[in-house]
């Protein structure tokens, strides 16, 4: 391939990668990220070396196809380590506070308290208005027994 031509597809490499770093800016992910710097970075590398023939400019895309994606997946499994899911229970709670949402009744388990950004069914002794702060003082099945805090 003539040089000139090599140039062109230079700067479309290199139109292509900014357009798609400029795209995963407005659509976080890293997904775009990623190819968008191969091409960029190949594009640049056409465009220093010049005059190449076709087959070294597919050799040097290929190589850093899989530089880029060798990079990623060790990239991914650095940030991506899995993790067993977290899990509440109600016994793990005793001892917590948390607010009334719903108002909490002795001998019902239509009262609603929320403790962190969960919502849990009560019960207690005595009413509870909404609004007021409890303390989970134990637990029967997946229902918190509260009291009020004064």
């Amino acid at each position: 391939m003539h040089g000139v031509t090599m140039f062109w597809l230079g700067v479309a490499l290199v139109i292509i990668g900014l357009l798609m770093l400029v795209a995963e800016v407005h659509a976080p992910g890293f997904f775009i990220a990623v190819p968008g710097t191969m091409l960029l970075v190949l594009g640049i590398a056409l465009l220093a070396i010049g005059n190449v023939d076709i087959y070294i400019a597919s050799a040097l895309m290929a190589i850093g196809a899989a530089i880029s994606i060798a990079f990623t997946l060790w990239f991914y499994g650095r940030i991506g380590k899995p993790e067993p899911p977290t899990t509440t229970t109600p016994d793990k709670l005793v001892g917590t506070r948390g607010k009334v949402i719903k108002k909490v009744e002795p001998d019902s388990l239509r009262g609603k308290v929320r403790i962190g950004s969960e919502i849990w069914s009560a019960t207690s002794k005595v009413e509870i208005p909404e609004g007021a702060t409890i303390v989970v003082r134990g637990a029967e099945g997946v229902h918190l027994i509260v009291e009020e805090v004064k």
